[in-house]
Formats: C-alpha cells, sequence, structure tokens
C-alpha cells in the first residue's frame, strides 16, 4: 500500500540536488539535538493579542489551503505543526508554506528524481547526519517538517540571514535565482497580515 501512495505521490517538484557537507562536530551535535526535541505542544499564549493573531492565521490559511487538504483534522494538524516547528527555528509561516508549495506541491509522500522525501523534500542523508538513519520517517508530517525547518535555518545562519542564498543552498542551486525567486513569490500567497492590519484595510474599503 505505502508503495502504491509513493508512487502516485511522486512529483518532480523542484529536481535540486542538495549536497552532502561535512559538518563540524559542534554544528552537527547541534543540529541534532534540535531534530531530536520533544514533538510540538498545543500553543500555549498568554498574550490574548497573540491568540488572536495565531487563530487568525490559522482560519486564513486552513481556507487558503482547503483545495489541497480537503480533510480539516489533517490540515489543522498540518498548519499547528508549521507554526510550531517554523516559530521554533526562527522561520516565517508563510516562508515554510511558500517553500513546501514549490519543493512538493503539499505532498507528504512526495520523492524527487534525486531523491528528496516528502513535504519539505528533505535529502535522506540528514536522517544519517543528524537523525537516527529512519529515512521512511521523513514522510511523517512531523518529521519532515522538523528536519526541513532546522535545515533551512542551519543554511541561514551558514549564510549569515542571507535568505536568497539560503534557499538556493536549500534546493542544491546556490548563487541561481530561478528557486529563490519561484518559494519568495509562492510565500506572498500565505501571508496573513496582523489583525489591526486587516481591521484597517475593510475600513479604507468603505
Amino acid at each position: 500500500m505505502l508503495m502504491g501512495m509513493l508512487a502516485r505521490s511522486a512529483a518532480p517538484a523542484w529536481a535540486g540536488d542538495q549536497k552532502e557537507e561535512q559538518l563540524s562536530d559542534a554544528v552537527r551535535l547541534a543540529l541534532a539535538g534540535q531534530i531530536a526535541a520533544s514533538t510540538p505542544q498545543t500553543p500555549d499564549f498568554r498574550d490574548p493579542n497573540h491568540l488572536v493573531t495565531y487563530l487568525l492565521w490559522l482560519a486564513t490559511e486552513s481556507t487558503r489551503l482547503r483545495g489541497r487538504m480537503p480533510n480539516p483534522v489533517v490540515r489543522e494538524a498540518f498548519l499547528r505543526t508549521v507554526w510550531y516547528e517554523a516559530h521554533r527555528a526562527g522561520l516565517e509561516p508563510a516562508l515554510v508554506l511558500g517553500l513546501i508549495q514549490v519543493e512538493s506541491g503539499f505532498k507528504k509522500y512526495a520523492i524527487s528524481p534525486v531523491g528528496a522525501m516528502g513535504l519539505m523534500q528533505v535529502m535522506p542523508f540528514w536522517t544519517k547526519q543528524i537523525g537516527n538513519g529512519d529515512k521512511l520517517a521523513l514522510f511523517r508530517m512531523q518529521v519532515n517538517l522538523r528536519y526541513g525547518c532546522v535545515i533551512l535555518r542551519h543554511y541561514l545562519n551558514e549564510e549569515h540571514g542571507d535568505l536568497f542564498m539560503a534557499l538556493g543552498r536549500y534546493n542544491g542551486s546556490r548563487s541561481q535565482a530561478a528557486y529563490p525567486d519561484a518559494v519568495l513569490g509562492a510565500r506572498r500567497e500565505w501571508v496573513v497580515n496582523p489583525p489591526s492590519e486587516q481591521f484597517a484595510s475593510r475600513s479604507r474599503a468603505r
């Protein structure tokens, strides 16, 4: 059954050829620790404004994602995990969603021609470098999002915050514009304005 799902879900996507790089022991151990940390918990918002922002984000993105993920339970679990893993890695959720859109088209079992796997198209060598070596775990939503966000944050750190270059490294096409431009273009589709901006926009429209 699994092989049938993989065959139906295989997608060429952006078939970048991310290269395995030699990591220092310090970096490898740090990344391994980030991968192995506890699974996401239900968000706990002490500031009511942050809760309102999160609920607006969740409702807006759920509506936008409905055509790609019809099951509301799966969709909400996915979005909650994106929110958690993106913020945990210091990334913008809209960026993570844009990257997933470009990489896999939100297909959980996508496999690229070069072997990248899952929603964020993680290369299996990462599971040996900083995980437990179980590459099939990359088809699990939370595991894939954890790896993808940790790896993108690693590349951002390596590129001193240069998102264009970090995205190129993520895809294995560093210094080439096509992939970063595609992700940043897709990111714009997932931006959610804060409640105050939404209210201001509606007021101006009246």
